[in-house]
């Protein structure tokens, strides 16, 4: 059984067909865009490089889209 978060949902990520999918909210100088990829989010205090740029993951929540159950990494740049 996965364990539950503050929020009360699985930390495990939502499965698209065979594959684990999650969220990347990545901040950039024209705002915010979100890219979805493969297998487990990043964990918080993790580096992740994307789109060419260090980004260091500063929580692990719920998506900011309506009814979608995916796990969201949010990234501020380094």
């Amino acid at each position: 059984m996965p364990s539950r978060g503050i929020d009360g949902l699985a930390s495990r990520p939502v499965e698209n067909g065979s594959r684990a999918v999650h969220l990347l909210f990545v901040w950039s100088t024209s705002g915010y865009v979100l890219v979805e990829r493969t297998g487990e989010p990043p964990q918080a205090g993790t580096e992740v490089l994307e789109r060419e740029r260090r980004y260091r993951v500063t929580k692990v929540a719920p998506s900011p889209l309506p009814d979608d159950r995916r796990r969201c990494a949010y990234l501020q740049p380094i």
